[in-house]
């Protein structure tokens, strides 16, 4: 069995697409999913700490559990928590990516 995780807004409209997208990049046979509103703005911000903790602890259980085999960071228009046009959601999406260990308020 092979792994990937999906670091990915919550929003139900954009989970099968992202996870049907990711089994095919990273060749997986499951995604394992870490929801949040917004979450690339959560990442690129580092803001609220508790809530990029939580995401990492997941991914921790995904990398360290199942050998997740690849990490995607996901942002999509018309987020209800970060309604940022597309420019700025890519924005977003480059700052994120740099995470951990590029001194993370914690």
């Amino acid at each position: 069995m092979r792994f990937c995780a999906a670091v990915n807004c919550m929003d139900g409209r954009v989970r099968l697409p992202v996870i049907e997208y990711l089994q095919r990049r990273f060749d997986a046979d499951y995604v394992d999913c870490i929801t949040e509103p917004g979450p690339n703005l959560i990442l690129a911000e580092q803001e609220p700490p508790e809530a990029v903790r939580s995401i990492l602890a997941r991914l921790a259980i995904s990398v360290d559990k199942h050998g997740s085999v690849g990490i995607a960071v996901v942002g999509r228009h018309d987020c209800a928590w970060n309604p940022a046009p597309k420019d700025r959601q890519l924005a977003h999406l480059r700052e994120a990516v740099r995470w951990p260990g590029n001194g993370m308020k914690t």
